[in-house]
């Protein structure tokens, strides 16, 4: 993305970015994929991921929108009641780990037996507004579009001086995406996730909270 383009989806938030899941085969044209196998770079990382006492499964990976040698991997606790009550920041138990480009490993250690993997298409660049009253699966920019607009969800995010990224929307899930009989993993929510803003760099993204209806 240009620096224009930046400036209009992370700092004026007039743009945002969309994605789509798409068919369960990666191409060159796919910007990440949800289900499935985590990224190969967390194959030796299982301390890292499960560290402390909840078990966590991979959730999706994303081709990192302004950095293309990077990726955004997001994990979740197995214990949905682990995350249910831990749901906003500094307290959001969801893991977001920012890490090198990394093709899908062979192993299923973290794989979510409850999601069947999806591509996610290349991101389209949408007016703000517009994507209001649209379905996607991840709006990166823009501002996010809130299922409860309460301040409490922003206040250690601001203290710490930390922006909206992306949010991943249930709403957009393909039918095809969640096997039978399980339940979506943020009861037909969203998921936001916040960075810090440099002048030159995004750093440092966290999940900021999830919601749900």
């Amino acid at each position: 993305m240009p620096n224009e383009n930046q400036k209009n989806i992370l700092v004026e938030r007039t743009n945002c970015i969309l994605y789509y899941a798409g068919s369960a085969l990666l191409n060159e044209h796919s910007a990440g994929w949800i289900g499935g196998n985590a990224p190969e770079f967390f194959d030796d990382q299982e301390d890292l991921i499960h560290e402390g006492n909840p078990k966590y499964v991979f959730y999706l990976s994303l081709v990192h929108p302004f950095k293309p040698e990077s990726m955004i991997s997001v994990f979740i606790p197995e214990d949905y009641e682990e995350y249910l009550e831990n749901n906003i920041y500094p307290n959001c138990s969801i893991k977001v780990i920012e890490h090198p480009i990394s093709t899908e490993s062979v192993k299923d250690m973290f794989t979510n037996p409850g999601l069947i993997k999806h591509a996610i298409s290349n991101g389209e660049l949408s007016h703000d507004e517009k994507s209001m009253d649209q379905s996607f699966l991840i709006k990166v920019g823009g501002n996010p579009r809130l299922i409860q607009n309460e301040d409490y969800y922003f206040t250690k995010l601001k203290e710490e001086s930390l922006s909206f990224l992306f949010q991943v929307d249930e709403d957009g899930y393909p039918e095809t995406l969640l096997q039978e009989d399980y339940n979506y993993p943020f009861g037909f929510g969203s998921l936001y996730i916040f960075a810090k803003m440099g002048t030159t760099e995004i750093q440092h993204p966290v999940a900021g909270f999830w919601q749900f209806s």
